[in-house]
């Protein structure tokens, strides 16, 4: 049972922006944790235009229940015009650690 655990998944144009944009998902309780994996090479069409640029990745450990809050952080606070935000449900997972994900999220402040 995971509670409702997502990984969500978002991208960033640089280190910099993806570290203050896990800061504020993480001190406004909306993720128990995000990873900021830098070397990111995104290839995608935008307004007819192919584009290829250098990126960050987040995965944002939330829950479907602050989901939707995430989302509108991240588009107050994202530089893009139109962020990637996709979630997908944790299905399995180690039991303390999603515990921990649950009440750091809820507002518990878990300590790991």
């Amino acid at each position: 049972m995971t509670g409702g655990a997502l990984v969500a998944i978002t991208t960033a144009p640089s280190e910099a922006v993806a570290e203050q944009l896990a800061v504020r998902c993480v001190e406004a309780g909306l993720a128990a944790c995000v990873n900021v994996l830098p070397g990111l090479r995104s290839i995608y069409r935008w307004n007819g235009v192919l584009q290829r640029e250098a990126e960050c990745l987040l995965l944002i450990k939330t829950t479907e229940a602050r989901f939707e809050e995430l989302g509108k952080l991240l588009v107050e606070e994202h530089p893009y015009e139109l962020p990637e935000l996709v979630a997908l449900a944790v299905t399995a997972g180690h039991a303390p650690y999603v515990a921990w994900l649950l009440a750091s999220v809820s507002g518990g402040g878990g300590s790991a």
